[in-house]
């Protein structure tokens, strides 16, 4: 099948010609007559299948004719990530060079003034992300009152970054007369929920299943057998060393660790920068335009911040140790491999991973190769020493403070009730007044002495 059986306009399939691309993928093939029919769809791809493009070529073409006003977007779609956004953007802009089609970007990290003056003159895309939209919406900046399309990307990952309660906010201020599609690599009960609630008969598409790896991907495990950061950071860099890496993503499952795994290993030499939603935008775009443009080696990167992005060139994908969503294996490695490309994935689990290592081989149903970079044993050998000596060294350690702390020299509890107690001076009260000293001799009370009135003769 070609893009000119799809009822695609001349425009549109010269834009799509002048891209280099001929045929379009299944999930496309499939979705592009839906949308341009204004059916509902709900789209079930992995990552990599061109989800992408399925909703942005149809929508340019329906977006064709008509005119925006202020304030009013014609069209909105919902991303999780300002990365995402941003590349859906980027799609916006490469296919419909042929259109004359205002868009905007709603996203965190960027001014609102500069939001403000774009929905101002109009916009026939909004592409957002839920918080800032429902910031600009509260601001009275922002009628969707017009909007005739809604596209919620990546729904699956929107639900483990908790957005579903936004997004059914969202939804309940559009019109309800709308055409609304749902992308997603997974479909949990939650996300077909919302399907239901805001979809009227979609035609459900899904591709394939969610936890297949492509074939041009080897993937390798790398047994540790100690729960170590050190050791896992050693085994990181050793791993990477072996091969013959050109680029390669990082994935932690914390932005914590993100952080540390890439100081770690720009620290030994390696060029490596750290990406995740704590950044500053403008830091985050420049760390993907290097990496992209081939001029930083490693990226390392949380999961939200790396869904979806679309970098084809990637040769390898290193596991810091295994996602707690085996689904999101498949997501990390597919960033690998990708439009026919061979490429590597190396996971690191220790005895602490083994119960999400058994989730990720269910998932994909294979036997994953060992994989022990040369030497490394040796190496966790000396920063990771046995458990018996572990107990020595604390044992020889504690011998060599036997002075202090043996049990004949410790002061007797008996000892230190006999020390002499320090005399109290005066004190301040709550209310500023001082209190009288303590007495230095024996407290004379009732019962210590018999008063004199008491001894005189009746």
């Amino acid at each position: 099948m070609t893009f000119e059986q799809l009822g695609l306009s001349e425009p549109l399939l010269n834009a799509i010609s002048a891209a280099g691309y001929t045929e379009p993928t299944p999930i496309q093939a499939q979705a592009i007559p839906s949308v341009l029919s204004m059916s509902d769809v709900t789209g079930i791809a992995q990552t990599g299948t061109g989800k992408t493009a399925a909703f942005v070529l149809p929508m340019i073409d329906r977006l064709a004719s008509g005119r925006s006003r202020a304030r009013m977007p014609r069209s909105l779609i919902l991303e999780p990530t300002r990365e995402l956004a941003s590349q859906v953007a980027e799609n916006f802009e490469k296919y419909g060079v042929n259109h004359k089609l205002s868009m905007a970007l709603l996203i965190g990290g960027v001014s609102f003034g500069d939001q403000d003056r774009a929905l101002m003159q109009g916009v026939d895309v909004l592409i957002a992300t839920p918080g800032r939209l429902i910031d600009q919406f509260e601001r009275g900046k922002l009628l969707l009152t017009g909007v005739e399309m809604l596209v919620i990307d990546e729904a699956d990952r929107m639900l483990d970054m908790g957005f579903i309660p936004d997004i059914e906010k969202i939804c309940r201020m559009l019109p309800p007369r709308r055409q609304t599609m749902l992308f997603s690599a997974t479909m949990p009960p939650e996300i077909s929920k919302l399907a239901e609630q805001f979809q009227d008969n979609p035609k459900r598409i899904e591709v394939s299943r969610p936890a297949e790896t492509a074939s041009t991907i080897e993937q390798f495990v790398v047994k540790l057998k100690m729960n170590d950061h050190k050791a896992r950071r050693t085994a990181l860099r050793k791993v990477i060393e072996s091969r013959d890496v050109i680029n390669g993503i990082v994935f932690c499952n914390r932005k914590t660790e993100v952080d540390i795994v890439a100081k770690s290993l720009a620290k030994h030499g390696h060029d490596a920068a750290a990406i995740h939603g704590d950044l500053a935008q403008s830091h985050r775009t420049q760390t993907l335009d290097r990496f992209r443009a081939g001029d930083l080696k490693l990226l390392v990167a949380s999961d939200v911040a790396a869904r979806g992005l679309d970098i084809p060139a990637v040769g390898h994908v290193f596991n810091y140790s295994p996602p707690p969503n085996s689904d999101d294996y498949v997501h990390r490695i597919g960033r690998t491999g990708r439009a026919g490309r061979k490429g590597e994935s190396f996971t690191l689990v220790c005895p602490e991973d083994e119960k999400l290592w058994d989730a990720v081989k269910k998932r994909v149903e294979k036997d994953i190769e060992p994989f022990m970079p040369e030497g490394l044993e040796e190496e966790l050998d000396q920063i990771q020493p046995s458990p018996s000596s572990r107990g020595s060294k604390r044992s020889s350690s504690r011998g060599e403070k036997s002075p202090r702390s043996s049990s004949s020299e410790k002061p007797s509890k008996s000892a230190a009730q006999d020390k002499p107690k320090r005399s109290r001076k005066s004190e301040p009260r709550g209310d500023g007044e001082l209190l009288p000293p303590a007495p230095s001799g024996p407290v004379v009370g009732l019962g210590d002495h018999v008063p004199a009135f008491l001894l005189k003769e009746v």
